[in-house]
């Protein structure tokens, strides 16, 4: 039995360390020509061009919570808050990313629906 202090996972660590996100670039080590590529195109997509940063920055912060990445999640709230975006801009761009992930889903059921009619036949 736990004593009444103690939690269950009290003492587990964490999978998710926000302190990884300061130590990216140290992924270089084992493949510096590599990460150098990335990074390096990693700029360049980011830069300005048709799409501002602001824009950029919403597009990542809602793609983050598509792929439900914690380290990108905060980076690029930090990164929409630094471009001028405002919460409810960046609320909206999340139910977006919400919403494509959802229809997505529903979508599939198209293959559910002729797998069980094809199914039903015979």
């Amino acid at each position: 039995m736990l004593p009444q202090s103690a939690s269950p996972g009290a003492d587990m660590d964490t999978y998710y360390k926000p302190q990884h996100l300061s130590q990216f670039g140290e992924i270089a080590d084992g493949a510096p020509e590599l990460a150098q590529a990335f990074f390096g195109w990693y700029e360049k997509v980011f830069e300005e061009g048709a799409l501002t940063a602001r824009e950029k920055s919403l597009i990542a912060l809602a793609v983050a919570h598509a792929v439900q990445c914690p380290y990108c999640i905060d980076a690029y709230s930090t990164g929409c808050l630094e471009a001028g975006a405002d919460l409810d801009q960046m609320t909206e761009a999340v139910h977006v990313a919400a919403a494509i992930r959802g229809g997505a889903s529903l979508v599939h059921g198209a293959q559910m629906l002729e797998h069980t009619r094809k199914k039903s036949m015979t």
